[in-house]
């Protein structure tokens, strides 16, 4: 599934999410979504979730 559209993310869906400060390294966060943030339909960088850990970034990956 394709982390840029935002028909794809769920609250409660397993992702990773790249955090701006992360951006430079690659770096993935993993977790739950418990926000989804990015109002439009689709977002070129991937959608911004904010996870139950209270981390907030783009969706990369998600997990089946």
């Amino acid at each position: 599934m394709n982390g840029q559209d935002r028909k794809n993310i769920k609250t409660g869906l397993r992702v990773a999410i790249i955090q701006k400060h992360h951006q430079g390294t690659g770096e993935l966060t993993q977790g739950i979504v418990a926000d989804i943030l990015t109002n439009s339909v689709n977002h070129p960088r991937g959608i911004k979730v904010r996870l139950q850990s209270g981390e907030v970034g783009r969706v990369q990956v998600i997990y089946r």
